[in-house]
């Protein structure tokens, strides 16, 4: 039984790590172990030295949050405390565990019968209840300023980096020399901490506060650090660089928007997440597919008759799935700014412009094929 699953182990990982799947014709992997130059080639060995940074990176976030996110928390004005907490009821509190956090009229008026409250003490009780088990403010915005943290100085980096390389400016270099491109040490450390962060918040997810998005957010992290991995093992470090730095453009300006909803800067927090919207659309679906996918001279004749097409259609392929996913994340926030911004009033024509560019945003995400919801809900007021 055991020689007969280290068989099946066997074939299963020569079939995954085929040279004639992940490599053009006439290259092996015994082709990418020569020293080349500076850190020679990217090698499958090189992927360990990820854990220890990872929990490196967590141990920094820990210490950023208590000493540098926490005291720029309570200096916007953001309270170091829970919510309210609710007054102790046995009986209402089997109701909220076991029945329902938000009875009908029928039930509240069984309920205030049976403890001699009236119906709206009893509907106060419910509202704390169920705020109780939010999570508190400062939390949340330690958690966003570390994110924004870091996706700022990693994008500043890439910027850089990038700037001083060749595919930057000529995509077609992303491929001369396939897959004889050495790796540099610049090269090397974005790509590492790229994929340590992710590695970092692949296992912090499940001690940080749960969210709706918890599933969706778990298989992004799932799939970026298979395709960060992937990519630096073939050696698709160049177009890998281009790729990260383009999502990073506006992950920094989503954090942004939410710590400005969480310090109560609505006309802040409004702007940023217009700008982000648009720098959103623009990148992950318009630059990346219309200029790094579809562009024909971003993969040249000699790559594009080689085995390697098969690992970059691979690749775009689960990009472009997530992309799916992830395309609804700016109409949510539209439809969640919108609900907040019933509750503010502005002054001038602030409101009105915006409520056209959310509105326009908002069309532009649902109109794309595929899409089957309604957004008569997301219309401003």
């Amino acid at each position: 039984m055991a020689t007969a699953a280290a068989g099946a182990l066997g074939l299963l990982s020569g079939w995954l790590w085929s040279e004639r799947f992940w490599l053009p014709q006439n290259v092996s992997w015994a082709d990418l172990e020569g020293p080349g130059d500076g850190y020679g080639y990217p090698r499958a060995e090189h992927v360990f030295s990820v854990f220890p940074l990872a929990a490196g990176i967590f141990f920094v976030r820990l210490l950023f949050e208590r000493f540098i996110a926490k005291p720029c928390a309570l200096h916007v004005g953001i309270e170091d405390s829970g919510p309210y907490q609710a007054q102790p009821n046995a009986i209402l509190e089997k109701v909220f565990v076991s029945i329902t956090k938000y009875p009908d009229k029928k039930r509240l008026e069984g309920l205030s019968k049976q403890l001699d409250w009236d119906v709206r003490k009893i509907q106060c009780w419910f509202r704390h209840r169920r705020n109780q088990d939010k999570p508190p403010t400062l939390t949340k915005f330690c958690e966003s300023m570390w994110r924004f943290s870091f996706y700022l100085c990693i994008f500043c980096y890439g910027i850089r980096f990038l700037w001083l390389s060749p595919w930057f400016w000529d995509i077609r270099q992303c491929w001369q020399g396939y897959p004889f491109q050495p790796l540099s040490s610049g090269l090397y450390c974005y790509y590492i901490m790229e994929l340590a962060f992710y590695w970092s918040l692949m296992f912090s997810q499940f001690t940080d506060i749960k969210r709706k998005d918890f599933l969706i957010m778990f298989v992004h992290h799932l799939v970026t650090i298979a395709l960060i991995t992937l990519s630096y093992i073939t050696n698709m470090v160049r177009v890998g660089t281009l790729i990260m730095c383009l999502h990073d453009a506006s992950d920094f300006l989503l954090e942004a928007a939410k710590l400005a909803n969480y310090a109560k800067y609505q006309r802040l927090c409004d702007t940023l997440f217009v700008i982000f919207s648009a720098v959103f659309m623009i990148t992950r679906l318009g630059i990346y597919p219309f200029w790094y996918v579809v562009n024909d001279s971003f993969l040249p004749k000699t790559v594009l008759i080689s085995h390697l097409s098969n690992s970059f259609a691979f690749f775009c392929t689960v990009y472009k799935i997530l992309r799916i996913f992830l395309a609804y994340v700016p109409a949510v926030y539209i439809a969640f700014l919108n609900k907040v911004r019933n509750k503010v009033t502005y002054p001038g024509r602030i409101r009105p412009r915006l409520c056209t560019l959310h509105s326009f945003l908002t069309s532009f995400l649902f109109s794309m094929p595929g899409r089957s919801w309604t957004i008569s809900s997301l219309a401003c007021k």
